[in-house]
């Protein structure tokens, strides 16, 4: 088999190498670059995207420091109508003990009628408290998740992590 003659490699004007041509479109496109500023819009959207971060991080501490004041208030409440449940059943337990002073025969039934009133004033206090509190928690969680859920999920975003599956996907 003959062997072919090697081609000539393509010059511009008969001087200049390919590479020599790219060489330079590479530094006209880099100097474009600089002159348009675009490190500086880059460096400047990131600027705005730290700024917005830091902002929903200070409202997502703001939440819960609010999430934890009603916490301590609700606590408080609980503590609150503990000690009146305790004073209710002392003073239930008072009136008893002058019942019996005064009838013995009905002293059982009216001790055990104040105490299971008392008892469950306790409760139905302690379990309204509790709804109340679960139901404000929820509430507060609900709607800080969908704050920031609206805040950060825009179009963008989406596409954002579309692209950086892609690039996983394909490394």
């Amino acid at each position: 088999m003959a062997e072919l003659p090697e081609a000539a490699e393509p010059l511009l004007l008969g001087h200049i190498p390919p590479v020599a041509i790219v060489s330079a479109a590479m530094a006209v496109l880099l100097l474009i670059m600089l002159w348009k500023k675009v490190p500086a819009l880059i460096t400047a959207g990131l600027d705005k995207q730290i700024a917005a971060i830091r902002e929903q991080l200070d409202e997502a501490r703001t939440l819960r420091a609010d999430a934890e004041r009603l916490r301590a208030d609700y606590a408080a409440r609980i503590a609150s109508a503990e000690a009146d449940a305790a004073a209710m059943l002392d003073h239930a337990r008072i009136e008893a003990e002058a019942i019996v002073a005064r009838a013995a025969e009905t002293t059982a039934d009216v001790i055990t009628r104040r105490e299971k009133m008392a008892a469950d004033k306790i409760t139905a206090a302690e379990h309204a408290a509790i709804d109340d509190l679960r139901h404000r928690a929820v509430t507060a969680a609900a709607e800080a998740a969908t704050h920031l859920i609206a805040t950060r999920h825009t179009p963008a975003a989406d596409q954002a992590l579309v692209d950086q599956t892609i690039a996983r996907l394909v490394n």
